[in-house]
């Protein structure tokens, strides 16, 4: 097969890619809906389609997070930004925390296990979006 070299037909295979990935993923949700009428949240999450539903979704948001740094308007200082993230993932957590551990039939252990889930789920896309922008304000 041979590589394509005119733009105008990259691009066109690109929006082809595209338009596939969209009936795709409208097909997994379709499954995934047909198992959550059927049999419930628990059925659902039970499929391994919803698996792959999940690994599709953190690809796609790692993958327009290198997009949108890229064409980022203010270039401000990468350590700054983390540091506000950081600060504003905490007071989520905590807010989780202390909404769960007061919530009747959770203890203060159900709390920061669900807010640390939060926490470390939040840090890692952070932290990426710091490389990323460390990255595009080296180079």
């Amino acid at each position: 097969m041979e590589k394509i070299k005119d733009e105008r037909l990259q691009l066109k295979n690109l929006k082809n890619i595209r338009i596939t990935f969209i009936v795709q993923t409208l097909g997994i949700m379709g499954v995934l809906l047909y198992d959550l009428i059927n049999h419930g949240m628990d059925g659902m999450t039970d499929n391994p389609v919803w698996f792959v539903f999940i690994m599709t979704g953190v690809v796609n948001a790692y993958l327009s997070m290198t997009i949108s740094v890229e064409h980022e308007k203010t270039k401000g200082s990468p350590v700054k930004r983390l540091y506000i993230a950081l600060g504003i993932i905490t007071l989520i957590s905590l807010l989780f925390v202390t909404f769960i551990a007061l919530t009747n039939g959770y203890n203060v252990m159900d709390g920061l296990l669900v807010g640390g889930i939060v926490f470390v789920c939040s840090v890692i896309p952070a932290f990426y979006m710091f490389g990323l922008r460390q990255k595009e304000r080296e180079g």
